[in-house]
Formats: structure tokens, sequence, C-alpha cells
């Protein structure tokens, strides 16, 4: 056996150390900063329409989550906004008049839904550790931009907080920031299609329910989200344990010699 103090096995320990601190902080950089309200967008072009997923994870320790309110965009309104039920909540879409009229893919409109209110029924919540999701379809989306759609959640035991903060120039994460999606250009011919690939008479159609029950959006803010997250994570962990793997050998080696 080597010796604790010789130098082969401090520097075989010290490189095995050095590649687990590696991944950890791979594992840490593939984390979300923090759990806050955002928003998953399912194929979010000009001219077509998007299901848009907002994933609101309960943030309390003795609360819980009974409603959720979204402003939806004045400047750039949607024609169409129609909401997923879920089970246990009551959504409603409050339409009101538009600061200044607005042109939305040839129509001219001077009202439009402003704010998409989900309210849990007696004796519903997201509870501590929980999260939920709620998604509506809209359309037609603008010419590319980011849009922001401020949050506000409200728990059980009064406290509201306000999820409405943009990101600065610099890139740096506000304690609360806003959900918000880019609108991406639009390919040749995709403009009338619908989150699905289909080309829909109405709205909802981009929202259309699969053969196992799920929806286009589901799976986008199911799959969009986490993967990169899992895949860094994953990595991190293998490399550590490689690493780890190596040095054990190398010492088992050295001590037979």
């Amino acid at each position: 056996m080597i010796p604790a103090n010789h130098p082969v096995r401090r520097r075989l320990a010290g490189a095995a150390a050095s590649t687990l601190l590696a991944g950890g902080v791979l594992l840490a950089a593939a984390l979300p900063a923090g759990a806050h309200v955002h928003v998953e967008a399912d194929h979010p072009t000009t001219g077509g329409f998007s299901v848009l997923t907002f994933r609101v994870p309960n943030e309390s320790d003795t609360a819980g989550t009974v409603k959720v309110a979204v402003t939806l965009p004045a400047d750039t309104p949607f024609l169409s906004v129609s909401t997923k039920p879920v089970p246990g909540w009551t959504a409603d879409a409050a339409q009101r008049k538009l600061p200044s009229p607005v042109d939305v893919d040839g129509t001219t409109i001077t009202t439009a839904i402003q704010e998409v209110t989900w309210t849990a029924d007696k004796g519903v919540q997201i509870g501590p550790g929980e999260y939920q999701e709620f998604a509506i379809s809209v359309g037609p989306l603008p010419e590319p931009t980011t849009i922001v759609l401020p949050a506000v959640q409200t728990y059980s035991d009064g406290k509201v907080v306000s999820w409405d903060q943009k990101t600065p120039a610099s890139g740096e994460e506000p304690e609360h920031p806003a959900p918000e999606f880019a609108v991406a250009a639009a390919a040749n011919g995709e403009e009338t299609h619908a989150a699905d690939g289909s080309t829909p008479a109405t709205p909802q159609g981009s929202d259309a329910d699969r053969a196992d029950g799920t929806s286009a959006g589901d799976s986008a803010a199911q799959g969009s989200g986490d993967t990169a997250a899992r895949v860094l994570g994953g990595l991190g962990l293998v490399l550590g344990a490689a690493a780890l793997g190596v040095a054990v050998v190398a010492l088992r080696r050295k001590g037979a010699a």
C-alpha cells in the first residue's frame, strides 16, 4: 500500500477531487438560478398560433398558490386567445379596450383579451414543493420580437408576488423576472400554420389533443425546458464518477506493485 502522505497518492487524490469539483460546477450551472413563474412557447413564429404554457412553482413553505394572473400585450394584442381547462381551476379571460386601435394581420381591433386569470376552486391549491402548468393558445403572433407577459401569483395566506421585472441589457436575471418568449420569423409557407402543423379554421386547432391525451403545448413545456439541464447535469456526474474510478484503480495497482 502507498502511504497516505506519499506524493503519488496525493497527486492522484488531487486529480480526482479537481475532476469531481469540475463536474459539480457544471451541474450547478445547468440548474436554474431560482424557481419562478416562466413560460414555454410552442412554435412561436410570426403569423402563426402558439401554445403558451406557464409553469408556476409554489415557493412558500407554509401556504399554497390559489390564483395566477397573466397580463397579455396591448401593443401587439392577440386576435384569438383560448384557455386549456385545468381540473380544479377556473379560467377567466378579461377583454378590455386597447389604448389605441391596432392593426393585426390586416384587421383593426380596438379591444382584446388583456388578462387571463386562473383561480383555484375551494380546497384546491398548488402546495409547498409543487407546481402547476396553465396553457393558452394565442395568435396570430406579431413580427419577430420578445413578448413580455407579467404574472401575479397569489398565496392562500394573502401574500402576492408580482413577476414583472424585465431582464436588463446586462443579461443578469432580476429577482422577480417576468415570463417572456421570443417570436421568430416564419419560413415560407408557415405563416398560417398552427402549432401542430395543420391549417386550422379556428385558433383552437393549434392545441389539438393527441391520441395519448397530451397536447403539443404539454410536450413542449415538459421537454424543451428540462433537456439542457438533464444533459449537462448527467455529464457532470459521469465525469466525476469516472475520475474517482480511475483514481481507485491506480491506487490499487500501486499498492500491488
